[in-house]
């Protein structure tokens, strides 16, 4: 039924600080800026990858002022959004990104399933840094390094 995922979208309050700190300090490359005169249409996307984030101020005129203030403070909370980036050398990313001034709220750490940890961008989002490695069999009952995962 389905081929891709084409987008996905990330709650910010600035687009343009959104915009320096996905591609300045995360080497993302904008795919798309937009004005489409009721919103902004800003999209990054990793180098080589097909898979868009849709930088979204998160009180656009699609929603309204109460959902707007409850997005807000999920975004304080750091629960608004989440999603992973891959990288070859996840520990050599974290220094780098650390020079650049980048929030670590997880160093790297063995898991069963790669090299993994974790920043903030400036609006409060959880972005997971992995370097996976391959598995060749997933846990099959939860153990204390699977149970990281969802903690």
């Amino acid at each position: 039924m389905f081929n891709a995922i084409s987008h996905s979208r990330v709650f910010v309050n600035d687009q343009d600080e959104a915009r320096d700190f996905y591609v300045d300090k995360l080497g993302l490359e904008v795919s798309a800026d937009v004005d489409l005169e009721v919103m902004r249409w800003l999209t990054v996307r990793a180098p080589g990858s097909e898979h868009n984030i849709l930088l979204e101020r998160y009180d656009s005129s699609f929603r309204d002022e109460d959902s707007a203030e409850q997005i807000g403070q999920l975004m304080a909370k750091g629960d608004a959004c989440m999603f992973i980036l891959e990288t070859d050398d996840c520990r050599g990313t974290f220094d780098e990104l650390k020079t650049k001034g980048v929030e670590v709220i997880e160093e790297p750490t063995e898991r069963f399933y790669g090299t993994d940890g974790a920043i903030r961008d400036p609006f409060g989002n959880h972005i997971r840094i992995t370097q996976p490695k391959e598995i060749t069999e997933m846990p099959t009952k939860a153990t204390p390094d699977a149970t990281a995962i969802i903690e």
